[in-house]
């Protein structure tokens, strides 16, 4: 059986490691949806998730300051899906840009971490559904020796509560 905790962790390792999910702005008109890449600063399940973006994106106009959002992730593996509803915001903090600054990002900021159209966002998860998929050859032969694939699915879904904090100031 597999722990909720378990679950929380498998997440964020698999979120550091592979980075892309769809990001989306709940309740917007014309469904403003990107695929982001997901810098996670610290390994605890429900830290801040900090998205790089620039300022003339549709997106980011979409944003304002604050907005309801949802983000969705599938490990590369197809091992694992996962959907996030939190709150994002604008990060002003100028540290956090130093602290998750890298190559990646920087090639898509000419003037780099002076850009002026740089900006950085904070998704704070409060609420995740997270699944296992381990469709592999010993499911099958579980199945055909009369597994009952309901009840070997059950400890493979979790409902986790990350506590999203609003991101007010900085972290």
């Amino acid at each position: 059986m597999t722990s909720e905790s378990e679950m929380a962790e498998r997440l964020w390792k698999s979120l550091r490691s592979e980075r892309i999910v769809m990001l989306s702005l709940v309740n917007v008109e014309g469904g403003s949806s990107q695929p982001m890449t997901a810098l996670v600063d610290d390994g605890r399940p429900g830290s801040p998730i900090w998205f790089f973006t620039s300022s003339d994106t549709e997106f980011f106009r979409a944003l304002g300051q604050r907005h309801r959002a949802a983000a969705h992730f599938a490990a590369k593996d197809h091992e694992l899906f996962a959907s996030f509803e939190g709150e994002l915001g604008i990060e002003e903090d100028p540290h956090m840009v130093d602290r998750l600054w890298n190559p990646f990002v920087a090639a898509w900021y000419e003037g780099g971490k002076s850009d002026p159209r740089l900006r950085l966002l904070r998704f704070d998860p409060g609420h995740a559904q997270v699944w296992l998929n381990e469709n592999s050859v010993f499911a099958g032969l579980k199945l055909l020796l009369g597994s009952d694939p309901k009840r070997d699915y059950a400890d493979k879904k979790a409902d986790l509560d990350l506590g999203g904090r609003p991101s007010r100031g900085t972290h």
